[in-house]
């Protein structure tokens, strides 16, 4: 597991990540113990990648709701911990499963996301409107990641944005 605490000597970092409503909404994980959840499932290298190597306790996180439909950015939250093993790949019975995952050496990792503050839903039509945002990955054509990075331009318009009526 990573350090438990932010890390001075790296500034934080901004991500989206995307969690489909009826697994665990913005409502969810507001309602969980410390506002906090563990964000399992993660099954693909690069998303995994940017947990384990490049995601801080403390980063901001965009908390885009995916696979519904009205698919957005629905809140606000931060990275709470370092990365573990994620269960859910030893787990027959979950659809996360993994059976090429040994436990000795897993391939899959989560960390814990804590929701801050329920916002608007912000479409991705909405986001396509503002030519600032153009170059963020989420708009990108093909783009299918669960975890992208947002850099501080493209998180200061949004979180702008959130906060403005529509």
């Amino acid at each position: 597991m990573t350090t438990p605490t932010p890390d001075p000597d790296h500034p934080a970092r901004y991500w989206l990540m995307k969690s489909e409503p009826q697994e665990c909404s913005i409502d969810d994980a507001l309602a969980a113990p410390g506002a906090t959840v563990p964000w399992t499932g993660v099954r693909n290298y690069q998303a995994r990648n940017f947990m384990r190597d490049a995601m801080r306790v403390g980063d901001g996180v965009l908390f885009y709701h995916s696979s519904c439909p009205e698919p957005g950015i629905a809140g606000i939250a931060r990275v709470a911990s370092g990365t573990r093993p994620d269960p859910t790949q030893f787990d027959p019975a979950s659809p996360y499963h993994d059976p090429k995952s040994p436990p000795g050496q897993p391939r899959w990792l989560l960390l814990d996301v804590q929701a801050l503050r329920k916002t608007r839903l912000v479409g991705l039509a909405e986001l396509r409107a503002h030519p600032a945002l153009a170059g963020m990955r989420l708009l990108q054509r093909g783009n299918r990641l669960s975890i992208t990075p947002v850099d501080e331009h493209e998180w200061r318009e949004i979180t702008s944005l959130l906060n403005r009526q529509p």
